[in-house]
């Protein structure tokens, strides 16, 4: 699945498809706005990727510090709210090799 099947996925469909990654079905659910699900997902990846798609999700949330946290944590620039969707785009093309 590449990141704009994903994101068609999420923008269509109810649930994510059968066998994504952690990782993709968290980016899936947060293209969704299932802010929740994403994060409860999120928490569980501990690893550079998982803190990268937090910084995301608090970004989103509008949580600028805490997203500055988790972006440290993944050893990754901090963005701005006006990023969110190429950020998203970003790591969705790292997640699925796209």
């Amino acid at each position: 699945m590449t990141a704009a099947e994903l994101a068609q996925s999420a923008k269509s469909d109810a649930a994510p498809p059968a066998g994504l990654s952690p990782e993709a079905e968290a980016l899936w659910h947060a293209k969704k706005g299932n802010w929740h699900e994403a994060h409860e997902i999120a928490q569980d990846i501990h690893t550079p990727m998982g803190s990268w798609i937090h910084a995301l999700l608090h970004l989103i949330e509008g949580d600028i510090g805490n997203a500055g946290y988790w972006y440290a944590k993944a050893r990754k620039p901090a963005r701005s709210r006006g990023e969110i969707d190429a950020e998203w785009e970003t790591i969705a093309r790292e997640v699925t090799d796209s």
